[in-house]
């Protein structure tokens, strides 16, 4: 159904009163386009929308500090654990983060806490007559929703991460004490650019004049582009791999991930995988700067990395569900993220039994090139998840035999992951990943 004439029938079959939160999520989904869900069509560059939103609102995004990141992948866990040192030092934190897995009030939290569902209820009710005329992406609405609820909350610092892009991310409006940019690989190169420097640009478009940048890793390409950007914002740039921060790192699947650092001894981090010792030595060239601005202190930054989880909600980023067989989850979902995936699932096979993948992805996602990185020797369980984008389980299976992948296939993640643990013994291992629809739909089974 056409957006307005969602807008118009939605708005005579319901009143205020009558709005719940499950309508009003409904709502939002269907009366503004959700890349969550379709991908490319709901696309919307440009900051105008952003901008008389910002407006109308009174600018809540300037009654808080920020921190800004953008990034291909690493953004996420690189957010959650600096809001998680800030809650730990006894600031008042809002965190904004994209996508949900499975409550859509997952992107929006303070210290922690998901915005309630009478807020999302009431600010959508309220605020339906000025919005509908913009006809706003979801990401734009929702934007505004989070500035408006971090203000409301008094809130002393809010982590934002990008949704997609920098230079014309709805995000991009705030003035931020630094911006972080985490990696470049290709992804999103309908909307961002087909080369990596083309992608670089976009990304650099979060770089502020005066206020420092730190970006955790470059390729030839992309260094000239962020260094080309700082210098013309006069914003002093650091360049997290120049001087790395972690000495060696060992992993334990059930415990975490222990560091050996230069300046910070040795200390545990809760997120594992190898993406993580690159998102870490990033974080901490960040937290230097961050220190004399919030008076962070070494202790609560190190209980910070072991405690993110715990104090800030996160899932799905390495994450152990059960132990015999062994079962992990991740949301990695594109060519750059399974450059380490690759390399885990092989330690996996190396230290187990058995490994079985149950694995699915985006149409949109370079499938490809993932393919080609997926251990050969692994039994498949070829899916789909319960989104649109979601590239059909038959199809992935055919392309997965291309590429000497065998396996089966099941029509969704809960018969797939059902098959996968009646397959799997104690010994086994079972990975559940390829996109963060396919880890939602599996972590909807407990909820």
């Amino acid at each position: 159904m056409p957006r307005k004439l969602f807008f118009l029938k939605n708005r005579t079959q319901k009143t205020r009163s009558q709005m719940t939160y499950s309508e009003t999520i409904d709502y939002l989904f269907n009366a503004a386009p959700l890349f969550q869900q379709i991908g490319g069509k709901a696309y919307k560059p440009g900051l105008q929308t952003t901008l008389t939103l910002d407006e109308h609102f009174g600018h809540p995004h300037k009654k808080f500090r920020t921190i800004h990141i953008a990034g291909t992948n690493g953004k996420g866990s690189c957010a959650h654990t600096l809001a998680a040192i800030l809650q730990l030092h006894g600031y008042k934190v809002g965190l904004y983060t994209s996508p949900h897995l499975i409550d859509f009030r997952e992107r929006i939290r303070v210290n922690g806490e998901m915005i309630p569902e009478n807020y999302v209820v009431d600010f959508v009710e309220q605020e339906r007559p000025f919005f509908e005329p913009l006809h706003p992406s979801f990401f734009e609405i929702t934007t505004a929703l989070a500035f408006k609820f971090f203000a409301d909350s008094q809130v002393e610092v809010a982590v934002i991460e990008t949704g997609l892009g920098g230079r014309l991310d709805c995000t991009n409006i705030i003035l931020p004490e630094l911006s972080i940019i985490t990696n470049i690989s290709l992804d999103h190169t309908q909307f961002l650019g087909h080369t990596l420097a083309e992608i670089a640009t976009e990304k650099a478009g979060i770089i502020k004049n005066n206020t420092p940048v730190v970006v955790g890793e470059t390729t030839p390409e992309t260094r000239p582009v962020f260094r080309q950007a700082a210098e013309a914002a006069h914003a002093p740039i650091v360049f997290a791999e120049d001087t790395p921060q972690i000495l060696s790192y060992s992993t334990d699947l059930l415990h975490g991930q222990t560091y050996v650092t230069k300046d910070y001894g040795t200390f545990s981090g809760a997120l594992m995988g190898a993406c993580q010792v690159l998102n870490t030595n990033t974080l901490l060239h960040a937290l230097h700067l961050l220190t004399p601005l919030f008076g962070l202190k070494k202790e609560l930054i190190l209980k910070g990395f072991r405690e993110v989880c715990l104090l800030t909600g996160l899932r799905g980023r390495w994450q152990v569900l059960q132990e015999k067989p062994l079962v992990v989850c991740d949301a990695g979902h594109n060519s750059g993220g399974w450059e380490h995936l690759s390399r885990q699932l092989q330690e996996l096979t190396e230290r187990f039994g058995r490994l079985f993948v149950v694995f699915g992805m985006a149409e949109d996602k370079d499938i490809e090139t993932v393919l080609t990185q997926l251990p050969k020797h692994a039994h498949y369980f070829f899916t789909q998840a319960s989104v649109r984008r979601a590239c059909p389980a038959e199809r992935l299976s055919e392309l997965g035999k291309a590429h000497g992948l065998k396996g089966e296939t099941k029509p969704s993640v809960r018969e797939a992951y059902d098959a996968a643990l009646q397959a799997a013994e104690e010994n086994d291992c079972i990975y559940v990943g390829g996109s963060c629809f396919v880890v939602a739909d599996l972590l909807s089974r407990s909820k």
